[in-house]
């Protein structure tokens, strides 16, 4: 019987643990600890996350703006997709800005689309509620869809870690006399 009880304690892993595969993008740009997270999922869809070593997910930061006003001629709310192919979505390179984030001690950061791929949307949600994106960054809080091109999405991990080049990353950075 206390078999059976173990078996009950374990926790069932979460959906995204689940259904997608996590890769990392760290220093984006050669900004120290701007590391973003894509969630790949089976079906070639990837979701463009904060990195839990992030920044803005630290020290207990607020979130003051978010933007995808990226310029004057580009906004990310104003991409719209249509039909099977997704057709109308904005073509992004792996460094197109997505979002400008300013947080109320006015530390402003992009977020960027880590991949090649057409914007399928854009998470409203978070305008609205910013604390989405402190409290829940993988689930509620994410920050765009992107779908790859067919013919590229197996080499859309190209350039990324794996979660446990990450984590060595971090264990590094943790070492230094400076970390983030």
């Amino acid at each position: 019987m206390d078999a059976d009880m173990d078996d009950s304690d374990k926790k069932a892993p979460s959906v995204i643990d689940r259904y997608f595969t996590r890769w990392y993008r760290t220093d984006l740009k050669g900004k120290a600890c701007e590391d973003h997270c894509i969630l790949q999922h089976s079906n070639r869809i990837c979701v463009i996350t904060l990195a839990e070593s992030h920044p803005i997910l630290q020290n207990g930061r607020k979130i003051k703006n978010i933007n995808y006003q990226i310029s004057d001629g580009c906004s990310r709310l104003k991409n719209k997709v249509s039909g099977k192919s997704k057709r109308g979505g904005q073509f992004l390179t792996d460094f197109a800005p997505l979002c400008r984030i300013t947080c109320t001690d006015e530390q402003e950061y992009t977020i960027f689309s880590c991949i090649r791929g057409r914007l399928l949307e854009v998470n409203e949600a978070i305008l609205n509620k910013p604390d989405l994106l402190l409290e829940k960054p993988s689930t509620e809080g994410y920050i765009a869809v992107i779908l790859p091109k067919f013919e590229e999405s197996k080499r859309v991990t190209e350039g990324l870690l794996t979660r446990e080049q990450y984590e060595e990353v971090l264990a590094k950075r943790n070492q230094q006399e400076e970390p983030c």
